[in-house]
């Protein structure tokens, strides 16, 4: 579909009072599931960021690359297990991790952005202490929770005008690398750099009332419900960490948290700089 000059124009006014509101400010995006495999998608969402970072945005995009390291396991003659939706880790498979996360997967978004006329910096989360994790649970291997942050790194990116691109490997003070769940990391990074905005990209319309009916989809959600729904059951899945930790990001002191489909072109972009909006929106508080 083609729009005129005056339909552009339109456009523009529309997006301008959103472009104030987040010029110097963060915006941190978790981005993992199929926009990151289908390679057309892919393109759309780093054009979007590169958009963003032009109109004085501070991006910072925090990666995941689960299918990515299932397959190299596989290449390498490795079985993938889980326990509790978490890949049990033993020293090989977190080498793997790390190659394919630190390596592969980030530097190929690094690449992709900067192919796209913007400025990136892959990171890791051993990257100047920026994690510093422990072990989750001996059953899981080197699968690990968050113990500090030290965000200095992405601040000196960000200044520098960079848009930091975040794997989530940490480190403990042995020097031992645990794999760390992206979601509940790009979280903890939001709260710590006290970003504006956390936009956790999945592959659903958002959060559903019912997950097997997209025309469901909740809009808006108090935190407190949110808790709720998980604690009644109600969500399953994938969909519980995701959750958690737009739950977790509110608490911590973003202002704004939202889940959105990944699959929709320029979702990002029609998150953040339309009236229209879409996906799920957390906000603090309890509903009425």
């Amino acid at each position: 579909m083609r729009i005129d000059n005056r339909e552009r124009a339109e456009v523009l006014t529309e997006a301008l009072p959103y472009i104030k509101n987040y010029s110097g400010k963060i915006l941190l995006v978790k981005y993992g599931g199929s926009a990151m495999r289908d390679e057309e998608l892919k393109r759309a969402v780093m054009g979007d960021l590169v958009l963003l970072a032009l109109i004085g945005v501070k991006v910072v995009l925090v990666h995941g690359g689960g299918p990515e390291i299932t397959e190299m396991l596989a290449k390498l003659g490795k079985k993938t297990e889980f326990v509790d939706g978490l890949r049990v880790t033993d020293k090989e498979t977190a080498d793997v991790v790390q190659m394919v996360l630190a390596g592969k997967v980030n530097k190929d978004l690094v690449n992709l952005v900067q192919s796209l006329g913007g400025k990136a910096v892959g990171l890791s989360g051993a990257d100047g202490g920026l994690i510093r994790a422990k072990q989750l649970d001996p059953r899981l291997g080197y699968v690990g929770e968050i113990e500090s942050l030290d965000v200095t790194p992405v601040t000196d990116m960000l200044d520098a005008g960079y848009i930091p691109v975040i794997s989530t490997i940490g480190c403990d003070a042995e020097g031992n690398v645990y794999n760390i769940n992206a979601d509940t990391a790009a979280a903890r990074i939001a709260g710590m750099l006290k970003a504006e905005s956390f936009i956790n990209m999945t592959d659903t319309a958002g959060l559903l009332e019912d997950e097997k009916d997209e025309s469901s989809l909740i809009s808006k959600i108090y935190v407190s419900e949110a808790q709720r729904m998980i604690n009644q059951g109600q969500l399953s899945g994938g969909m519980i960490p995701k959750v958690s930790c737009c739950i977790e990001a509110i608490r911590r002191g973003v202002k704004k948290v939202f889940i959105i489909d990944g699959r929709v072109p320029h979702s990002i972009l029609i998150e953040t700089l339309t009236d229209e909006g879409m996906g799920t929106m957390f906000v603090s508080g309890e509903s009425i």
